[in-house]
């Protein structure tokens, strides 16, 4: 017991939290395994006298640095799972993510630990008492048979059998029952858990308003999230590599806007910024990232976490991975429920059966049962719809949410969610390649290109007449109101890498327009008359003030 409790605490804390805290857990465990532990239990058994419960917490105390190495090791992949970054974006807090997701995660490993470290204290409590430091004689205890049957081993040496081979059929048998308790806990799902990795710790954030020039601010109350240049950099070196560049934008309430752009182009690390759940070492750097009147960019991380899952909630664009495939789907549903409205468990499923069939999901007492691995991709995402509504958001932030559904699946999601903003009045910031997708479920659309918003105008504008060659390449690029077994045109050459990103127009290698001026200087945002602008110095409006 004091093995299993200070390996987890330790384990668990130390992988989890990261920072001081695993610094000071990592070199703790270090002292404790320098130490002899035989000596220990020597020291320990001549100040306590014949005490074996004295000499077994010591031994715990001693085991516990093994077991927490185990479990650390465990907790550092379990972190990187997206249902613990989805939990955290959820606004659950660090104790109740250790508690609720990392801790089921970590289970097997550490039940196979565990065992093996009660047949160690099975085995040093026969050679305590074997010794004679243990309990005397004539206490049954295994150490005193053994010696009991040494003594007798002239007269009948088979006496060793009995008292020695039940220690090793005990040891064994403990090896085996801790596999067997994993296996059967583990078995609860047989969903791979393997997902993309989105490690969910606390973000840097600096306030770099004062070397990106001053503007006086504009008063932005009727906008439910404004972002106001917000960069995006990962340590290199001794320096930092920005990965997004300078990305401003607002949303108004029920307003629904998209983020366009290849793959590379920095779309969801955009919004990985504003929710500050990002990569380690990622450093957010931004002018203002405004939650309606509450500046996000200079709360602390428990601040933060109150404003996730109820002002600013997120739909991942793996739905099953980011659900714990441990629990139920009703289990999870639950928690949120339970987290963010303070009800009981009753009320709360009751509100989850709610939430289910306002995501259109039949039968819901039926799916509350299920775990993730056996619901379809068009379930999953459902869940993750109405585990986002759990905290009744102001604003709904969907990361390509109908990526590997089928087209069917797809519009059903695709209505669900404008339904949803309908009849709530939410925001939503929609991610996504597809024009499709913009042209059905958007109001105004925002498309970057290699870290920065080259463009931005209403869908409609955009798609009628786009002022940007980036934006026109993708837009014959789409398959969109194309004849059938006619090729699409392809943009030449690929999005750059960070490290490479020219001085000027990030475009132009790419670009048929290019010119001289696009190389010499970075190219800034245009106003256009329609209210739009965008980031090329050949738009119809390149004669405006630019911003």
């Amino acid at each position: 017991m004091v093995c299993t409790v200070i390996g987890l605490v330790l384990g668990i804390g130390a992988g989890t939290l990261g920072g001081w805290v695993e610094q000071v857990a990592m070199r703790l465990c270090d002292l404790l395994l320098a130490v002899p532990g035989l000596v220990m239990l020597l020291v320990v058994l001549s100040i306590f006298g014949n005490n074996e419960t004295a000499a077994m917490a010591t031994l715990g105390v001693i085991m516990s640095p093994t077991l927490a190495r185990v479990v650390y090791s465990a907790t550092i992949a379990v972190r990187e799972e997206a249902y613990v970054a989805g939990a955290r974006i959820a606004g659950l807090t660090s104790l109740q993510i250790m508690k609720r997701h990392i801790l089921s995660g970590v289970a097997g490993p550490a039940l196979t630990q565990i065992s093996i470290v009660a047949v160690v204290a099975c085995l040093a409590g026969a050679g305590i008492g074997y010794l004679g430091l243990g309990v005397p004689p004539p206490a049954p205890t295994w150490g005193n048979m053994v010696a009991d049957a040494q003594k007798a081993m002239p007269m009948a040496p088979w006496m060793l059998v009995p008292t020695g081979g039940i220690i090793a059929v005990v040891a064994l048998s403990l090896t085996l029952v801790g596999n067997g308790i994993r296996d059967a806990y583990m078995g609860r799902s047989s969903g791979s858990t393997k997902a993309y990795s989105w490690r969910s710790l606390p973000a840097r954030v600096s306030r770099i308003g004062a070397t990106v020039g001053a503007e006086e601010e504009v008063p932005k109350r009727d906008f439910v999230l404004s972002v106001n240049r917000m960069s995006v950099s990962l340590p290199r070196g001794k320096g930092e590599l920005p990965i997004v560049d300078t990305v401003s934008f607002d949303i108004r309430p029920g307003e629904a806007l998209g983020i366009v752009g290849e793959s590379g182009c920095g779309k969801s690390m955009t919004i990985s910024g504003i929710l500050r759940v990002l990569p380690p070492g990622a450093h957010v750097q931004s002018a203002s990232i405004k939650f309606k009147d509450v500046e996000l960019s200079s709360l602390s991380e428990r601040e933060l976490n109150s404003y996730r899952g109820t002002g600013i909630a997120f739909i991942s664009q793996e739905p099953i991975s980011s659900l714990n495939p441990a629990f139920t789907v009703g289990h999870q549903l639950e928690e949120a429920i339970r987290l963010h409205q303070r009800v009981g468990k009753s009320r709360a499923r009751q509100i989850a059966r709610e939430l289910m069939q306002r995501v259109r999901l039949t039968e819901p007492d039926l799916i509350a049962r299920k775990y993730p691995h056996e619901l379809s991709g068009g379930m999953a995402q459902r869940i993750a719809i109405a585990r986002a509504l759990a905290g009744q958001p102001e604003l709904l932030i969907a990361d390509e949410p109908t990526t590997a559904l089928d087209v069917s699946v797809q519009s059903e999601i695709l209505d669900l969610l404008n339904e949803l903003r309908e009849q709530s009045g939410m925001a939503l910031i929609l991610v996504t390649h597809d024009w499709g997708v913009v042209a059905e479920a958007c109001d105004r659309a925002l498309v970057m290109y290699a870290g920065q918003v080259v463009e931005e105008a209403d869908v409609r504008s955009l798609i009628s007449s786009p002022e940007h060659p980036y934006t026109r390449a993708l837009l014959q690029s789409s398959s969109v109101g194309t004849a059938p077994r006619q090729l699409l045109p392809v943009i030449a050459g690929t999005v750059p890498l960070p490290a490479f990103w020219p001085t000027g127009c990030r475009f132009a290698g790419r670009c048929g327009l290019v010119e001289e001026a696009c190389l010499a200087a970075p190219i800034l945002m245009i106003p256009l008359k329609d209210g739009g602008s965008a980031r090329c110095i050949r738009t119809t409006a390149a004669g405006l003030v630019t911003k």
